[in-house]
């Protein structure tokens, strides 16, 4: 019984030892070998970091933003790591995503008091069907260690039909999403509103409608503005707390979107980001684009192409966009 004893305890300080070491990071521009790899980046030293440091750099942050590549197995590997590092810094974390949409906090809530089933919850949230691959880590560790989850994102269907009627689709909404919405939906910033527009002509390939892209602008701030007012009121609700929110990189990068409604609601919230950034081989210093991205940096491989025969992507496209068509916005 006392050699079990003692190696238990030889086990046990072995174990706290391994725990508080921090492994040696490969360097920033070490090649990356898999979609599981990412390399941790201190954009301003260029120097690569392992996880317990960034932890360790975010520990006084109010608001984490972890932008993310939708789909990207590296990105969703080190959200779940990253959220694990923080809540051993800081037990009172409160998980805030864009994955959900703010009308089912309801459904997330119930879940998260046992009252539904993983299948129940997925359909009833409308989880995105990537839900088990990229977000179940997440809001299964929020459930094991009973921590609140905030459904993040504006309606669909508002979000949907501000981009194709405009804003004041919203003054002939439902009520009853109408009131899930924050004061000030279209908040938004000049240099924000430039990258957006310049992003979405860039991918139509031409200049495209103009009012048709203002419109795709508005219902972009309103997903922005929703979920900072979210935030604003999770922090609210739990006082003390570090809000760790995740959502696709473009609403958070150059602390723009998100970020920068965040900051016009609540200026005195210290706001940390991360930022992915997608390279074949990491370059030995960080470009100057690629600085201004984020607090910190985690460099990605590249996903493969989803399409090389163009009219298999048209087709695909125009199936998306009929299925889109199927929504209407009457009320």
């Amino acid at each position: 019984m006392m050699t079990r004893i003692l190696s238990f305890a030889a086990f046990t300080a072995l174990a706290a030892t391994a725990c508080t070491t921090v492994p040696p990071s490969p360097p920033a521009e070490a090649p990356l070998t898999s979609l599981y790899d990412y390399r941790i980046v201190d954009p301003n030293s260029g120097q690569a970091m392992a996880l317990p440091q960034l932890a360790s750099a975010l520990q006084n942050a109010d608001v984490v933003f972890i932008g993310e590549l939708h789909g990207h197995n590296g990105a969703h590997l080190l959200q779940a790591r990253l959220q694990q590092a923080l809540y051993q810094q800081q037990p009172l974390q409160v998980l805030s995503m864009e994955q959900f949409t703010v009308e089912h906090q309801p459904t997330l809530d119930r879940y998260l008091a046992g009252e539904l089933g993983e299948a129940e919850m997925i359909e009833d949230a409308d989880a995105w069907d990537n839900y088990k691959a990229s977000y179940r880590p997440l809001v299964d560790f929020a459930l094991a260690h009973d921590l609140p989850v905030i459904a993040g994102n504006a309606p669909a269907q508002l979000v949907r039909c501000v981009g194709r009627q405009g804003p004041d689709y919203l003054t002939r909404a439902p009520k009853d999403l109408q009131a899930l919405l924050p004061g000030d939906p279209f908040y938004g910033t000049a240099p924000y509103r430039e990258k957006f527009l310049a992003t979405l002509t860039d991918h139509q390939h031409g200049p495209g409608d103009p009012e048709r892209l203002e419109n795709s602008y508005r219902a972009q701030l309103l997903r922005d503005n929703t979920m900072a007012s979210r935030i604003v009121q999770a922090l609210a609700d739990h006082p003390g707390a570090q809000v760790v929110h995740t959502n696709g990189t473009f609403h958070s990068e150059h602390h723009l979107g998100t970020v920068a409604a965040l900051k016009a609601r609540a200026p005195e919230l210290t706001v940390r980001v991360i930022s992915p950034v997608v390279t074949d081989v990491p370059a030995e210093h960080v470009s100057q684009d690629d600085r201004e991205k984020g607090d910190y940096l985690y460099y990605l491989r590249p996903l493969q192409e989803d399409y090389l025969d163009r009219d298999r992507e048209l087709q695909a496209m125009m199936k998306r966009f009929r299925q889109a068509s199927e929504n209407n916005c009457e009320t």
